[in-house]
C-alpha cells in the first residue's frame, strides 16, 4: 500500500481506538487493522472496499475491487483460514466483485506467502474474534441438503447439468458444447473454436464412414451430430442428464439424423458388452468418475472397444500438490458432487493397467483458459436472464467457478488432456506421424 494511504489508516485507527465509540466504529477499526496487516507489501491489481466505504489498494491501476459488505467475511478469513467460506460469502452476496473477477484469485498467492510475526498474528486473532459472525446457516442448510441427495451418479450429474438448457444456452456456443474449445488464436470466435474442436476429435479418432462411435457423456449431442453429419458414422450417445437427452434428440430430429444417432439416458456401466464399437470417445465426463473408479471405467471401455479400435479420453487433470486443496474441495462440494480430479500420471497409469496402449497425449490447458473467459463474459452479459432462469446464487456460483478455473488453467494448477489409446499389442491402423491431424 502507498505511504499516503498508510498514514490515513494510522490516523483512522487512532481515532477509532478510543473508548466510548459505538460498535460499528470498533468493527471498522478492527477491520482496518486486519487489512493493514494482510495487505502489507501488497502491490497487486486487487482493491478491497469495506462496508464503511474505506478503500485499500496496492497500486493505482486496479483491475477489480472486492466489496466486503459484512465484517464476518474478515472474521472467517482469519479464524477459519478456509477459502471455501469466502466463496460461500460471495455466493450468498456478502461480497461483490467489480471488474475482472479472475484477478481476485491472485490474492491467494499473496496471502499464502504472508507470514506475520507472533504479535501481529495474535492481534489478528483478537481483532477477528471481536467481529460479528456471518450467518452461514440458511445457505449451508440448502447446500448440505443438495449434497445429501447426491447418493448416486445420476443425481450428481443432474445437480450440475439439469440447471436448465436455457441457462446453458445463454453463454455456450450455438452448438451447446460444454467443454474446452480448440482455438487457432485468441481472436477466433467461440463458435468456430468449438467447431474446430469437434472436428479435431473426429480426426484424432480417424473416423471413417460406417464406423460405430460410442459417445460417453454425450451432452447435448454436438459431437454425435458433427461425427454423423461430417464423417458418416453411426453414433450411440449416453448421458445421465434428462435435460441433455431431451434437447439432443430434438436437435438430431431437426437435422434428419434419427437413423444415424441414438441418445440414451443410461449409465455407461449398464451398456451391454455384447455389442462393441469401432471408436469410443468421452469428453468432459471423466471428471465425474473418481480415481477409485478408474479400473471400472477403463475396464468397461476396453470391453466395449473392438480390436483395432481407438478410444479418446478428454478430461481435466490437477497437480499433485492440489489434491487436498480448497479448490478441489470447492469443486467437489458445489460443482461436481461425485467428481474428483486426478493427476495425469494416475490417469495414464490406470489406462495402462486396464490394458490400453497410450498413443497420443496432448494438453489443451491454454485453450480452456480462453474458453472459460468467453463463457464468463457471455454469462455476465446475460446476468439478468441468468438470474431470472435460475437464481442470484446460481449465477454467482457459475461466475465464481468459471472465473476461478480460468485463472488456474492460465497459471497451470489445473490442466486438460486428450489421451488417445488402443488395445495393447493391437495392430495399429493409424499413420506413423501426425500430419493427418492438421491437414
Amino acid at each position: 500500500m502507498q505511504t499516503v494511504q498508510q498514514n490515513q489508516i494510522q490516523l483512522r485507527e487512532k481515532a477509532y481506538s478510543s473508548r466510548g465509540h459505538n460498535k460499528e466504529e470498533r468493527n471498522s477499526a478492527a477491520a482496518h487493522r486486519i487489512l493493514t496487516t494482510l495487505l502489507r507489501d501488497y502491490n497487486g491489481p486487487v482493491a478491497i472496499q469495506l462496508w464503511d466505504g474505506s478503500l485499500y489498494r496496492g497500486c493505482e491501476k486496479t483491475q477489480c475491487t472486492l466489496h466486503i459488505h459484512h465484517p464476518g467475511v474478515l472474521r472467517d478469513m482469519i479464524l477459519r483460514r478456509d477459502l471455501i467460506k469466502l466463496a460461500e460469502a460471495f455466493i450468498a452476496g456478502h461480497i461483490d466483485v467489480i471488474g475482472d473477477m479472475e484477478t481476485v484469485f491472485q490474492l491467494e498467492t499473496h496471502l499464502k506467502k504472508l507470514k506475520p510475526g507472533l504479535s501481529a498474528s495474535i492481534r489478528l486473532l483478537i481483532d477477528a474474534w471481536h467481529l460479528p459472525s456471518l450467518d452461514h446457516n440458511d445457505y449451508d442448510k440448502r447446500v448440505k441438503a443438495g449434497r445429501k441427495q447426491q447418493a448416486n451418479s445420476q443425481q450428481a450429474i443432474s445437480h450440475h447439468y439439469d440447471v436448465g438448457n436455457d441457462f446453458y444456452g445463454l453463454w455456450l456456443d450455438r452448438n451447446m458444447v460444454y467443454s474446452c474449445a480448440y482455438f487457432s488464436d485468441a481472436e477466433q470466435t467461440l463458435d468456430q473454436a468449438q467447431q474446430d474442436k469437434l472436428d479435431y476429435l473426429c480426426r484424432k479418432l480417424r473416423l471413417q464412414p460406417g464406423h460405430t462411435l460410442l459417445d460417453i457423456g454425450c451432452g447435448w449431442g454436438a459431437l454425435a451430430i458433427w461425427a454423423a453429419k461430417h464423417y458418416g458414422v453411426r453414433v450411440h450417445g449416453v448421458t445421465l442428464s434428462k435435460e441433455q437427452q431431451t434437447l439432443a434428440n430434438e436437435r438430431i430430429k431437426q437435422q434428419g439424423l434419427d437413423e444415424k444417432i441414438r441418445i440414451e439416458l443410461r449409465d455407461y456401466r449398464d451398456l451391454s458388452e455384447d455389442h462393441q464399437y469401432d471408436r469410443i470417445v468421452s469428453v468432459g465426463m471423466f471428471e465425474h468418475i473418481g480415481v477409485k473408479n478408474f479400473p471400472v471405467y477403463f475396464g468397461k471401455i476396453k470391453k466395449l472397444l473392438k480390436p483395432g479400435g481407438l478410444f479418446l479420453n478428454h478430461g481435466i487433470t490437477i497437480k499433485d500438490n492440489l489434491l487436498k486443496s480448497p479448490l478441489k474441495r470447492f469443486i467437489n462440494q458445489y460443482i461436481f458432487p461425485d467428481g474428483e480430479l486426478a493427476r495425469i500420471s494416475d490417469v495414464n497409469d490406470a489406462m495402462e493397467q486396464a490394458g490400453f496402449e497410450i498413443i497420443d497425449v496432448e494438453s489443451l490447458r491454454r485453450h480452456y483458459a480462453l474458453t472459460l473467459r468467453r463463457w464468463v463474459q457471455a454469462l455476465e452479459e446475460k446476468r439478468q436472464q441468468a438470474v431470472a432462469l435460475t437464481s442470484e446464487e446460481t449465477f454467482r456460483l457459475w461466475q465464481l467457478y468459471m472465473s476461478g478455473f480460468a485463472y488456474y488453467f492460465e497459471e497451470g494448477t489445473v490442466n486438460i488432456h486428450q489421451i488417445l489409446v488402443a488395445h495393447q499389442h493391437d495392430s495399429l491402423t493409424i499413420p506413423l506421424r501426425r500430419e493427418d491431424l492438421y491437414a
